[in-house]
């Protein structure tokens, strides 16, 4: 297994969304899941180890 590089997984988390960083603080243990979730999935995707499938439920935004 390669190893882990720090600087790699925290431009992952501060690219995840705004409401993921946020919410893995938050007291309800269902939104800390969900925010964990999704900081997992950005981290996953930016390593390149999961598909980016689009998700049909969200919304397309112009950047």
């Amino acid at each position: 297994m390669d190893k882990i590089d720090e600087t790699r997984v925290a431009r992952a988390i501060l690219a995840a969304p705004g409401w993921a960083r946020v919410g893995i603080s938050a007291p309800k243990e269902s939104t800390r899941e969900a925010a964990a979730q999704e900081l997992a999935l950005t981290i996953t995707k930016m390593f390149g180890e999961r598909s980016s499938a689009i998700d049909p439920n969200q919304l397309v935004l112009a950047l």
